[in-house]
């Protein structure tokens, strides 16, 4: 099969689209031809090297496609049946994937990290990691939707506990948590606030629901939020940009109010005065990626329409390297995309 692989580390030129053998899947394993891949930042990251990657290595997290073929002791599937993949491994069979914490895994994991991904035409997955997927989601869209989907799901709903009415300020519209994020707090019928660079974007994001857009190049955000609460500030900040917003991001909370964070895009060196924590009684939480109960509950939103992915771009697959060029520049809003 053809695949996008890297031999060493380093910029969008260690990228080599070349021959590989196909998978041989196991007979607990389900094998699927890809038909949509989706980058995300982790792309850049573990291309760029992370700690357990393996080289050589197929990169590729978010995947669509048909079931080629079923492993001896697979059942409940067909060949050519529409599917997505879940993004995330784990053992399954330790306390916490018993009790649906898969996230808390010892052996937790993301496809294309560290393990082969799915920048190629074909991959062996688990049966517990294909999702059929509608008609009415074509292969590009169910690509765009499981990673970011899960995160924010995860983040808004299962820890900062996202009620109606509340206000969510939503950093980095355009990229893809933040679409998934907008979308969500909508859904739970709260006033979203969200940030972009300049109002090409934040027309975009009022498109999917946002009330109030900042650009965040131009404005202040926490002088911002301040003038649309009328000086309460946000109940929740959905941050993922990492060093360079996270005062911002602060500031911008209310008494009490909740800061979830999943990434670290602009560094992941922080400062929090205490005093300020304590005293405003602040909650600041970690989120990592989400469950499977996350993964399917936000999925039933999205094959109903309720929630919507969103493609900016469509590469093939031989022209992954232009993908990764095209992401570093950050002009995008919503998903990449490459097609074996």
């Amino acid at each position: 099969m053809k695949a996008v692989r890297i031999h060493q580390f380093g910029g969008p030129e260690v990228l080599t689209y070349e021959d590989v053998a196909d998978p041989q899947p196991r007979k607990d394993q389900i094998l699927v031809r890809v038909r949509a891949c989706a980058l995300n930042h982790l792309d850049i990251w573990v291309r760029k090297g992370l700690p357990g990657v393996k080289l050589p290595h197929i990169l590729g997290s978010d995947i669509a496609g048909e079931v080629v073929e079923l492993g001896e002791y697979i059942s409940g599937f067909k060949a050519g049946q529409r599917v997505l993949l879940s993004p995330m491994h784990f053992c399954g069979h330790c306390s916490k994937c018993l009790a649906g914490l898969q996230n808390q895994c010892r052996e937790f994991a993301v496809l294309g990290n560290s393990m082969d991904g799915g920048n190629c035409e074909l991959i062996a997955v688990p049966a517990a990691s294909v999702i059929p997927i509608p008609d009415t989601l074509d292969f590009n869209q169910a690509a765009s939707v499981p990673l970011v989907f899960v995160t924010a799901w995860h983040m808004l709903v299962s820890r900062a506990q996202v009620r109606p009415g509340q206000t969510v300020l939503v950093l980095g519209a355009s990229s893809g948590v933040g679409i998934a994020a907008i979308q969500i707090a909508k859904l739970f019928h709260c006033r979203v606030i969200t940030t972009a660079g300049d109002d090409t974007k934040l027309e975009k994001a009022r498109a999917l629901g946002a009330d109030f857009g900042i650009d965040h190049y131009k404005q202040k955000i926490s002088e911002e939020v301040r003038k649309i609460t009328n000086k309460e500030g946000a109940d929740i900040v959905v941050e993922h940009v990492g060093a360079v917003t996270w005062p911002e991001s602060v500031k911008s909370l209310k008494s009490g109010g909740t800061l979830v964070t999943c990434g670290a895009t602009t560094g992941p060196d922080v400062k929090i005065d205490l005093r300020h924590l304590f005293g405003r009684q602040l909650s600041l939480l970690g989120s990592y990626m989400g469950t499977m109960g996350d993964l399917h509950e936000v999925l039933r939103h999205v094959f109903a329409g309720r929630l919507k992915p969103v493609v900016d771009r469509v590469f093939s697959l031989g022209e992954t390297r232009a993908a990764h060029e095209y992401l570093e520049k950050s002009q995008m809003f919503g998903k990449i995309v490459v097609n074996p």
